[in-house]
C-alpha cells in the first residue's frame, strides 16, 4: 500500500518512472484517474531507432506525415500532450537498450522524453514515461530471416 502514494507523486512529477512489469496494472490505473492518457509502445522486435520511432508512432496513433525522426518524435509528442486533458503517459516494454545496434538511439529516443516532461511541465500538462529493459536481441537462427516488425510473414505462398 505504500507504494501507491510514491507512484501517485511520480505520476504527478512526469519524466522517468522508475518501474517493474508487475506495476504495469497498478499505474495504469493510477494514471486513468488523474486523466492522464496511458499507452503501451511494444518495442520488442524494434531493431533500429526507425522501428522504436513506428512503435510510438503506432502506439500514439501520430498523423501519417510524421517525419520519423527526433525532431518530429518532440514535435509530435508535444501535440499529443496537448491534446489530452491532463497529460500523456508512455509505456515502454521490452525496449532493447542493450542491443549495441540500438544503445545511443534508445538513449536519444528517451532523451527526447525528458524534453517533452520539460514542455509540459510549462504547459501545465504532464508527460510521463516508464521503460522496460531489455538486454540485446538475441541472434536469428543459422538461415532464418529474423520476423520483420510488421509481423508480416515474407515466406507465404
Amino acid at each position: 500500500m505504500s507504494q501507491a502514494p510514491t507512484l501517485q507523486a511520480l505520476l504527478q512529477g512526469g519524466g522517468l518512472i522508475e518501474a517493474t512489469e508487475a506495476q504495469h496494472e497498478g499505474i495504469f490505473a493510477l494514471a486513468a484517474a488523474a486523466d492522464i492518457t496511458a499507452i503501451r509502445v511494444e518495442c520488442d522486435r524494434a531493431r533500429s531507432r526507425s522501428a522504436v520511432l513506428r512503435a510510438i508512432v503506432k502506439a500514439v496513433d501520430f498523423p501519417e506525415f510524421f517525419g520519423n525522426d527526433l525532431d518530429a518524435l518532440y514535435d509530435c509528442l508535444c501535440d499529443t500532450v496537448l491534446d489530452q486533458k491532463t497529460g500523456l503517459y508512455l509505456w515502454f516494454e521490452k525496449l532493447h537498450t542493450g542491443d549495441p545496434a540500438l544503445e545511443k538511439d534508445a538513449a536519444a529516443i528517451l532523451s527526447v522524453c525528458n524534453d517533452v516532461s520539460d514542455f509540459a511541465s510549462t504547459k501545465d500538462r504532464y508527460f510521463g514515461y516508464t521503460v522496460i529493459h531489455a538486454g540485446k536481441h538475441p541472434d536469428p537462427d543459422p538461415g532464418v530471416s529474423p520476423t520483420p516488425y510488421s509481423g508480416a510473414n515474407t515466406d507465404e505462398d
